[in-house]
């Protein structure tokens, strides 16, 4: 629910995570695909810390020990992730998932250091290896869902320093809200709209599971983001819903 500036009432956050779906085309697609949906409100924004740093370097070490004797496209997982992007024609080559991504930049570059509250969500996603996402959910626009693309949602991005409006391809997964995509290619690209900012006080956070990835090991990494916001934020408010 929201109010009338499309704004989620802290209220109605109850009733926003349980409206959050995952179309039956999706679930079509892949029968094992599972979201842990986090919400959390009366959180600290602000500059990569100390507390992030210390996160993002524990995932750092972690990815580098199987990384030395591990490609990141066969770890089970993404390997898993590889063939749900094949199967809706995304070529994950080109177009990784997102924990891959990341992954792949901590042998040389390192994981970067965004914000707090970016920075402890892909350390969760390195730690644990699985794709993760946090938007801002005060510039949602009624609940997310998971769906198919009609090739007429709207996705607003930015290219060359300016503001860009695509519209995703027909069949491609990607999250939307009431007011269009907010991350395409199921966990590629977030949109501007919603991204985390210094000034982001509720989001939500979602972990993408597939098989061979179980549940215990996907409500570790749920807790694991919780108990890392709460230090970040203490005080903070959260509520979680496994969606299936």
């Amino acid at each position: 629910m929201t109010t009338g500036t499309g704004t989620v009432d802290t209220a109605d956050i109850g009733t926003w995570l349980e409206a959050v779906a995952v179309d039956p085309s999706v679930r079509e697609l892949r029968p094992d695909y599972r979201a842990l949906v986090v919400v959390a409100e009366g959180l600290v924004p602000g500059p990569s810390d100390d507390a992030s740093e210390k996160l993002l370097a524990g995932a750092e070490e972690t990815a580098r020990e199987w990384l030395a004797h591990t490609a990141p496209e066969d770890h089970p997982h993404l390997a898993a992730w590889r063939e749900a992007f094949r199967a809706f024609g995304a070529k994950p080559q080109r177009t990784r998932p997102s924990a891959e991504a990341l992954l792949r930049r901590v042998p040389a570059a390192g994981l970067p250091r965004v914000d707090r509250l970016t920075d402890i969500y892909n350390a969760i996603s390195v730690a644990h290896v699985l794709p993760l996402g946090g938007e801002d959910l005060d510039h949602y626009r009624g609940p997310a869902r998971l769906v198919r693309a009609t090739g007429e949602e709207p996705f607003e991005t930015t290219g060359g320093g300016e503001s860009v409006t695509e519209l995703c391809p027909p069949g491609e997964v990607v999250w939307r809200d009431d007011a269009g995509v907010t991350c395409r290619r199921w966990n590629w690209r977030q949109c501007a709209r919603t991204r985390l900012t210094l000034t982001t006080t509720r989001a939500v956070f979602i972990l993408d599971a597939l098989d061979p990835l179980d549940d215990p090991s996907l409500t570790a990494a749920g807790d694991a983001l919780v108990t890392a916001l709460g230090e970040s934020s203490p005080g903070a408010r959260v509520a979680s819903r496994l969606v299936r």
